[in-house]
């Protein structure tokens, strides 16, 4: 992973979309599916501590939700950076596109120092609220005091990732993923078996991995013969750049922030008619789709710098062919992951643990919760799409609706009439609905595409679809 000048990258303008998603998406998917199999190791080896996994696992379930938030204040910066470093290679703006890569650094740093010192002040209040039982605490608080305190050496590597893919070095954000997933693997067993430090072991493993691939990715981007690297001087923040970038990344932030509320309040519903291990069994269902929705993501990351380059170059025929073939795949993943919930679910859950009761309580869950999961690989790639042409509006708005205006009221209505399974149901009712919604303002932008010829000005798109 040498960190060589490399080449502008106007490939993204001219080669075929099929080729180019391929050579952008792949190593997306395997760094996301290695990002996946990250979270999925910590939750196998903490289930198997012996006499307390059952626990730990709920423990882990309930810091999911601050673990959301702090990733949601990592894509605030991130996601909109990489959106307009896109752009402006597109525009080869390339003095812009190395400020916006000094503001992800400025930005992370501020925003991450800030949640880590308020989210320690009051972290176990706040992970009682989250759902934590006398219990489960113990485990959760471990987990989430190592987290925190490397809490901004995460937000930079995940930011830095993602500039590089911007950037037009897909594979070599991918080795640095798999690089901290596999030395993850390796450092995880040590430290929670072999020093016997549990729950937190796993945490520190985790931190020290990211942080050694941070420190190659900031490498990356001291060299100045790139055309993406950091300006001079390294922390000036421009507040104009800094305005554009949060408002692009204000969708993905929503949508991570309101990931936090709903699983608070799955936890507190789950916990109310199931107890701690019902919140386990949704931790262990939750690491189960993880895998494929992070596929689909590793999709979206090949498609968002292809659509954002040619977006911005003004050839929007390219724009409509990478949303299709994208959506076409992600389908593919979302259903492989239906079938594997309603055919084979025991065996998914078994991987995490051999308490019977917890493996009862997953297995009626993913069925469930998974029944329209197939929708969802559509809706994400909808979503990411408006995220990538800049129209903010529209992928907030999509980014909500399943969460904020269909999940949650269904949390707490349908509990009333079928207890733990109105939690479940609430899923595959919000997941349809949301993706109706996705398929409505996808057909009204490929309209409004349609009526424009590769080169013409996108002002008349603006942000009301």
């Amino acid at each position: 992973m040498a960190a060589g000048a490399g080449a502008a990258p106007t490939q993204l303008g001219t080669l075929g979309i099929g080729k180019l998603l391929k050579m952008y998406a792949v190593p997306g998917i395997i760094a996301q599916t290695a990002a996946s199999l990250y979270n999925i190791v910590d939750s196998v080896y903490i289930g198997h501590i012996k006499d307390v996994g059952s626990y730990a696992i709920s423990g882990l379930a309930v810091s999911f939700p601050l673990m959301n938030l702090s990733a949601a204040l990592g894509t605030l910066v991130g996601v909109g950076a990489m959106t307009l470093i896109s752009v402006m290679l597109g525009q080869k703006n390339y003095e812009t596109a190395g400020k916006v890569l000094g503001n992800v650094l400025t930005l992370n740093v501020a925003i991450g120092i800030t949640f880590t010192t308020f989210a320690l002040i009051f972290l176990e209040p706040i992970l009682r609220f989250f759902g934590a039982s006398d219990n489960t605490l113990p485990f959760a608080s471990k987990y989430m005091t190592i987290i925190l305190l490397g809490n901004v050496f995460t937000h930079l590597y995940f930011g830095f990732n993602g500039a590089l893919r911007a950037a037009g070095h897909p594979k070599t954000a991918m080795g640095l993923t798999l690089f901290t997933v596999t030395s993850n693997a390796i450092l995880d067993p040590i430290f929670i078996f072999g020093l016997k430090m549990g729950i937190q072991g796993a945490a520190l493993a985790t931190i020290l991995c990211q942080m050694m691939a941070l420190t190659y990715s900031f490498r990356f981007f001291l060299d100045r013969n790139s055309f993406l690297h950091f300006p001079r001087p390294l922390f000036r923040l421009d507040w104009r750049i800094a305005k554009s970038s949060l408002s692009i990344g204000l969708g993905p932030f929503l949508m991570n922030a309101a990931a936090c509320i709903v699983a608070i309040f799955i936890n507190q519903q789950l916990g109310k008619y199931g107890g701690d291990l019902a919140i386990g069994a949704y931790g262990i269902i939750n690491r189960i789709t993880f895998i494929f929705i992070m596929i689909v993501m590793g999709f979206n990351q090949g498609m968002q710098p292809i659509a954002g380059y040619n977006y911005g170059a003004r050839q929007y025929t390219r724009v409509r062919q990478v949303f299709t073939l994208t959506a076409k795949w992600a389908v593919l993943i979302t259903t492989v992951c239906f079938l594997i919930s309603e055919l084979i679910p025991g065996a998914a859950v078994g991987i995490f643990t051999n308490d019977p009761e917890l493996r009862r309580m997953a297995t009626h869950g993913i069925r469930i919760m998974n029944a329209g999961v197939a929708l969802v690989g559509f809706g994400i790639v909808a979503s990411s799409l408006f995220q990538s042409l800049g129209m903010v509006k529209i992928s907030i708005f999509l980014s909500l609706s399943r969460q904020l205006l269909f999940l949650v009221p269904l949390i707490y209505i349908l509990p009333d009439f079928l207890a733990e399974t109105g939690v479940w149901l609430s899923f595959p009712i919000s997941d349809t609905l949301s993706v109706l919604f996705s398929a409505y303002f996808i057909i009204r932008l490929f309209r409004k595409l349609a009526k424009l010829r590769d080169g013409d000005e996108p002002d008349i798109l603006g942000s009301n679809i």
